[in-house]
């Protein structure tokens, strides 16, 4: 149920996100979900791979510092209320969101939210008994 995600740090200049996507696509290593944050100074950049460790190898190699973290995947109903249902049932087991990020295959289905939590087997329960599906690493990387 968990999926694996990679956080590269990019210092916040020009050509350095454009590196890292050169260098996947080289490598033809498919990008499945991506989040791009940044301060003043660097850029975390946060990407579901379909080879999520040969990426992180990959990157190392070329000078970058990368780190691998569990984050998951639910699926939540493309409709206004969708994404508090799944709040919801996280707050009601105090849980903390640290981050989270989504995407939407098709309009009027569903979308996927990727989560990051400060508790995620309590998280990963607190969603199975809401009756919210969680998706497989295996179903993200293949999307």
């Amino acid at each position: 149920m968990k999926v694996e995600q990679i956080s590269i740090f990019l210092e916040n200049k020009y050509g350095r996100l454009a590196e890292v996507t050169r260098i996947l696509s080289e490598a033809g290593i498919n990008i499945r979900a991506l989040s791009l944050a940044d301060t003043a100074d660097f850029g975390i950049l946060r990407l579901i791979l379909d080879r999520t460790e040969e990426a992180k190898q990959l990157l190392k190699e070329k000078g970058f510092t990368v780190g691998k973290t569990e984050v998951i995947a639910v699926e939540v109903p493309d409709r206004p209320g969708g994404l508090a249902g799944i709040l919801n049932a996280l707050e009601g087991e105090g849980i903390n969101v640290e981050y989270m990020y989504a995407f939407v295959q098709r309009s009027g289905e569903n979308a996927i939210i990727i989560f990051r939590f400060d508790e995620l087997e309590k998280a990963i329960s607190a969603l199975q008994k809401a009756g919210v599906r969680i998706l497989r690493g295996e179903e993200v990387y293949a999307l």
